[in-house]
C-alpha cells in the first residue's frame, strides 16, 4: 500500500511543480475614482492563452493567483469606457495598482449578448438557450448537454464526475434533495441560467469556516414568483392498451413554493424513483436516508437485461407527490417544509436461463415473477439557517405493503427431474425517523447538537408450493403442501453527539463526543421442513445483535484563498454483542478503534484544483452474520451461519487523489482521479454447490483482502463555433481478492475497462444530434485450487436525431445498440424508435406520435462466464407499441 500511496502522492505534487504567483492591487480612473468590475487577466507572452483572471469589487481592488514557467508574463486590464491597458510583469509576487484613461466609445448599434458561461469567484452560470434545441422542453433536457455537468440514468446531477450536495430554485432548497421531479418536469422556458456553487456549505454560520469539496446548483428563474409546470397525457396501442399521464405543476414565490406531482403509465417509464433522495447536504444538517426494507427473503427472481429499462420493464405505476415550503417569520429566516409521496407499482418480468457449471451438472430455469410495490412516506422539516444560527429537525414516517410473485419451472438435466413451484412473500414494513442538528453561536465559539433516532419493523412471510419443489442437501419436505418461512426484524437506532467549534486565523477545530447505539432483533421459524438429526430450535431464531460505540474526536479545518483542508479523527470504542441463547450463540467484540480522515485541496492558476484524501474505517458485520438456527431466505438455498464463527471485522483502508480543471472563458472541463482501497477480513465466505446448482453458504475464518486500484479521466468541452459539447470518458479498475469455492482456495483478479464519448450538436437549425457511447472489456481470472479465465466485451449507444423540415414539425429517430461478447458467442442488439411531433406554438403545446421497438424485438439474449459456470440468459422485453401523446406547460 505504502508504494500506492507515494504513486498518488506524486502525482498530486506534480502539479505544484511550478510556484504560484499572486498579483493584486486596485485600479483606479484618472481622478482616482475606484472602477468596480474591471476585468483583470495573466497571459503568457505571445500566446493566446489566459493563465488566469479575476475581476476588480466595488473598491476597484483585485487579486490574480498564477502559475507559470516564463520570467515574464503579460497583464491586461479592461473596463468599460476606459482605455485597454496591457504591462508585461515579472514572474513573482507583488501589488500593483493601474490608472486607466478615460476613451469615449461611439455605440453604433447596440446587440445585447449574453455569454453561455460567466464565473464569479465559486460561482459558475450556464445560459441556458444557448445550450438547448429545438426538441428540448424541460430543464433536464438542456443541463443533459451543458459542459462540466452530467445527469445519471437515476437522475442524479454530476458536477465534474461528483454528485451535488444541494439543488436550489431561486436560493430556496425546497425538494430537500428529491430534485428529480423538479429537474424532469420544469419546463426550460422559465429558467433564465443554472448556476453551479462550487465548494459549497449549505450552512450560513460554517461557511469560511468548515469548508466543503462538493458543488451545488442553483437554479435561477425569470420571474421572482413563477407559476408553471408540465404535463402529458398519452394513449397507445398494444396489448394490453397503453397510457401514460404527467401532472406537475409548480409555483416558486419568495416566501413560498410547492409542486405537487402525479405521474402513471404502464409503457415502461420508470416515474416511482423520482421521489429518491439524490443531494444529501452535509452531517451539520443532521442524517436523512432513503428508507429501505430489510428484504432478507426473496422469491425467486426473474434477471434484468443491460438494457435502458424503458425496453424491458412491463410496469403499472402510479406515483403521486407533493412538497411545500414556507417561510414562516418575517425575517424569512425559518423554513417549514412538508413533503409527501405515495407509490402503487405492479412490475411483470420473465427470464429463462441455462446454466452448465464446470463441474459436469447444469440445470435450466424459467421464472415468472409479479412484483407488487405499495408505499407510502411523509415527512416534516423546520430549518433556520441563518449567519447567526442553525436549526432543522426532520421527521419522517414511511410505510410499505409490498408481495412479490414467483412461478419457477426448473430442470435438472443430469437426472432429468422437472420441476414447478408457486412462490409468494408478503412483506410489510413499518419505519420512523426523527433527525434533529442546532448549532448556537457561543461568544466566539460554535455548539453543535445532533440526534437521530430511529425505529424500523419488518415482517416477512415466504411461501413456497409445493414443499417437494425444494431439493436441497440434508432437507426433506414434510408431507404438506407448502414450505413456509417466518421472519420479524425490529431495529432501533440511536445517534446522539455535541460539539463545540472554535476558529483562530483560518483554522477552525471541532472536538466532539457521542455514543451512537443500535440493535436489532430476528426472530424466524422455518415450517414443513425437517433435517435427519437436528432438533426442533435449528429452524428458528431468536436473536439480538447490539452495537454501541461511544467515541471522542476532533475536527480540524482549514480555507483561504488557495488551501482548502478538512480532517477528522476519531478514536470509537466498538462492543457489539450477538446473542441467541437457545441455539448457544454468545459472541462479543470489545476493540478500541482509530479512523482518521483527512481530505485537501489546493486552487491554483484560477482553473485548477488538485486534491487528496484518505481513511481508515472499520465494520464488524450485522444481525445477518450471527444467526445460527436455519433460514430459507430463497427457496434456491437455505442457510445458517456456524456458532463457532466470530463477528466479523473488516478493516478498510483507502487513499486518492484528483486533478481537475475548469475553464468557463474557453468551455472547457476535466478531471483526472485515482483510489486505491485494501480492505482486510476475518473471514471468507466458502459456498458449497450440489448438483442441482443450489448454493450453502459457510465461512472459514481466515485473514483475507480485497484489493481494489481505479483510475479515470473524463474531458469535455463545448465548442460555440460549431454548437457541439463533447465528452470524453475512461476509466480502469483491478480488483483481486482472496477466495473459497467447495473447500478450494484461489484468488480472483478482475480488471474492467470501459471508454465513452457523448456529444450534442444544433449547429443546423433544421437537424439536430444526441449520441453517445460506451465500451467496456472486463477480464475475470481465478488461479489457485481453481483455474479459470474468462473475458466479455461490450458496446452501447444511443443515438438520438431530430429534424426539422419545416417549422413546428419535428420527426425523431432514436437507436439504442448493444452487443455483447463472450468466449466465441456474440450477441447485437438493436432498438429503434420513430416520431413525430406537431407543435402549436401559439399555445405551446405539443402533438407526438411515436412508435417504440419497430423492429418488434421481443426477446434479449446474453452469454457469461465466470468461475464457477456458463449462464446463457433470455430476457422478455417489451413488444412494439404506439403511443399518441399531448404535452403542455402549466403556464
Amino acid at each position: 500500500m505504502r508504494r500506492k500511496i507515494s504513486l498518488f502522492l506524486m502525482l498530486f505534487f506534480t502539479v505544484l511543480s511550478f510556484a504560484q504567483k499572486t498579483v493584486s492591487g486596485k485600479i483606479t480612473d484618472e481622478d482616482g475614482s475606484a472602477i468596480p468590475s474591471a476585468s483583470v487577466t495573466i497571459e503568457e507572452p505571445g500566446k493566446d492563452a489566459i493563465l488566469a483572471y479575476g475581476i476588480t469589487n466595488s473598491k476597484g481592488e483585485y487579486k490574480v493567483t498564477f502559475t507559470s514557467a516564463e520570467p515574464n508574463v503579460d497583464l491586461k486590464v479592461k473596463a468599460f469606457n476606459q482605455k485597454p491597458l496591457t504591462k508585461q510583469i515579472s514572474n513573482s509576487d507583488q501589488t500593483l495598482t493601474f490608472k486607466m484613461q478615460s476613451e469615449a466609445t461611439e455605440i453604433k448599434e447596440v446587440q445585447l449578448k449574453t455569454k453561455m458561461i460567466t464565473a464569479r469567484g465559486d460561482t459558475i452560470a450556464y445560459d441556458l438557450k444557448a445550450f438547448d434545441s429545438k426538441n428540448d422542453r424541460t430543464l433536464a433536457d438542456v443541463m443533459r448537454k451543458i459542459p462540466g455537468i452530467e445527469v445519471n440514468k437515476d437522475g442524479t446531477i454530476l458536477y465534474q464526475g461528483n454528485a451535488i450536495n444541494k439543488f436550489y430554485v431561486n436560493g430556496k432548497d425546497l425538494m430537500e434533495g428529491g430534485y428529480g421531479t423538479i429537474n424532469n418536469s420544469l419546463p426550460k422556458d422559465a429558467v433564465q441560467k443554472v448556476e453551479v456553487l462550487e465548494n459549497h456549505q449549505p450552512v450560513k454560520i460554517l461557511q469560511d469556516k468548515v469548508p466543503s469539496e462538493q458543488a451545488a446548483i442553483n437554479i435561477k428563474l425569470k420571474n421572482s414568483v413563477t407559476m408553471t409546470g408540465r404535463g402529458e397525457v398519452g394513449t397507445g396501442f398494444g396489448d394490453p392498451w397503453l397510457w401514460n399521464v404527467k401532472l406537475t405543476p409548480m409555483f416558486f414565490g419568495q416566501k413560498s413554493q410547492w409542486v405537487v406531482n402525479y405521474k402513471t403509465n404502464n409503457m415502461g417509464e420508470q416515474v416511482e424513483n423520482e421521489g429518491n433522495i439524490l443531494a444529501f447536504g452535509n452531517r451539520f444538517e443532521g442524517r436523512r436516508t432513503n428508507t429501505t426494507q430489510n428484504d432478507w427473503l426473496n422469491v425467486e427472481n426473474a434477471s434484468t437485461p443491460n438494457l435502458p429499462v424503458k425496453r424491458y420493464l412491463m410496469n403499472n405505476v402510479h406515483y403521486l407527490s407533493a412538497n411545500y415550503l414556507t417561510n414562516i417569520d418575517k425575517k424569512k429566516e425559518w423554513e417549514l417544509k412538508a413533503n409527501a409521496n405515495y407509490t402503487n407499482n405492479a412490475v411483470e418480468r420473465e427470464s429463462y436461463s441455462q446454466t452448465d457449471y464446470f463441474g459436469g451438472s447444469s440445470n435450466m430455469v424459467n421464472i415468472l415473477n409479479n412484483f407488487y410495490t405499495d408505499k407510502a412516506k411523509g415527512e416534516l422539516i423546520f430549518t433556520k439557517n441563518a449567519k447567526k444560527g442553525f436549526f432543522k429537525n426532520t421527521t419522517s414516517f414511511s410505510q410499505f405493503w409490498n408481495a412479490d410473485r414467483g412461478m419457477v419451472d426448473r430442470t435438472d438435466a443430469a437426472n432429468g427431474v422437472k420441476r414447478h413451484a408457486d412462490e409468494a412473500i408478503e412483506s410489510p414494513t413499518t419505519s420512523f425517523q426523527n433527525s434533529l442538528s442546532t448549532i448556537i453561536p457561543w461568544k466566539e465559539k460554535m455548539v453543535n447538537l445532533l440526534s437521530f433516532i430511529s425505529y424500523q419493523t419488518d415482517k416477512q412471510t415466504l411461501k413456497v408450493f409445493p414443499a417437494s419443489y425444494l431439493d436441497i442437501p440434508g432437507f426433506t419436505p414434510e408431507p404438506k403442501n407448502f414450505a413456509k418461512q417466518n421472519l420479524r426484524l425490529k431495529t432501533i437506532e440511536a445517534n446522539h453527539s455535541a460539539n463545540i467549534g472554535f476558529s483562530t486565523k483560518g483554522w477552525t477545530f471541532t472536538p466532539e463526543i457521542g455514543f451512537n447505539f443500535k440493535t436489532t432483533d430476528l426472530v424466524s421459524d422455518l415450517s414443513n421442513i425437517i433435517t435427519t438429526g437436528a432438533l426442533p430450535e435449528a429452524y428458528s431464531n431468536d436473536l439480538t445483535y447490539t452495537t454501541a460505540t461511544p467515541y471522542g474526536s476532533l475536527g480540524v479545518n482549514y480555507k483561504n484563498d488557495s488551501w482548502m483542508v478538512y480532517a477528522n479523527f476519531p478514536v470509537n470504542s466498538n462492543n457489539i454483542k450477538a446473542e441467541d441463547p437457545l441455539r448457544n450463540v454468545a459472541k462479543d467484540v470489545n476493540k478500541v478503534t482509530f479512523e482518521p480522515s483527512v481530505f485537501a485541496q489546493y486552487t491554483f492558476a484560477s482553473f485548477w484544483k488538485a486534491s487528496v484524501n484518505a481513511n481508515i474505517n472499520n465494520n464488524f458485520g450485522e444481525i445477518n452474520t450471527a444467526y445460527s438456527g436455519f433460514l430459507m431466505t430463497s427457496p434456491s438455498g437455505i442457510s445458517a451461519m456456524d456458532i463457532n464463527n466470530p463477528i466479523p471485522q473488516n478493516n478498510n483502508k483507502s487513499a486518492g487523489t484528483r486533478l481537475e480543471y475548469r475553464n468557463p472563458l474557453n468551455n472547457l472541463f476535466f478531471n483526472i482521479n485515482y483510489r486505491f482501497s485494501d480492505a482486510k477480513r476475518n473471514l471468507i465466505s466458502n459456498p458449497l454447490i450440489n448438483g442441482a446448482g443450489y448454493t450453502v453458504m459457510q465461512y472459514i475464518e481466515q485473514d483475507n483482502h480485497v484489493l481494489n486500484n481505479g483510475y479515470s479521466v473524463e474531458v469535455g468541452k463545448y465548442f460555440p463555433k460549431f454548437k457541439t459539447n463533447a465528452s470524453l470518458s475512461y476509466s480502469n479498475n483491478t480488483a483481486k481478492s482472496d477466495a473459497f469455492l467447495n473447500n478450494n482456495s484461489f484468488t480472483n483478479n478482475n480488471n474492467s475497462q470501459s471508454y465513452g464519448i457523448k456529444f450534442n450538436n444544433t449547429y443546423f437549425s433544421w437537424m439536430s444530434l444526441d449520441y453517445n457511447a460506451s465500451i467496456s472489456r472486463t477480464k475475470q481470472t481465478s488461479t489457485g485450487n481453481i483455474n479459470s479465465s474468462a473475458t466479455r466485451t461490450g458496446f452501447t449507444h444511443n443515438l438520438g436525431a431530430f429534424f426539422y423540415p419545416v417549422e413546428n414539425h419535428t420527426f425523431g429517430f432514436n437507436w439504442d445498440q448493444v452487443n455483447t461478447n463472450a468466449a466465441d458467442q456474440k450477441y447485437h442488439n438493436g432498438f429503434y424508435d420513430v416520431s413525430y411531433q406537431f407543435t402549436w406554438s401559439k399555445k405551446k403545446i405539443d402533438f407526438e406520435l411515436k412508435w417504440m421497438n419497430i423492429a418488434n424485438k421481443k426477446v434479449f439474449e446474453t452469454y457469461d462466464i465466470n468461475t464457477t459456470n456458463i449462464t446463457f440468459t433470455r430476457y422478455q422485453l417489451r413488444p412494439s407499441q404506439v403511443m399518441f401523446t399531448v404535452k403542455f406547460n402549466f403556464k
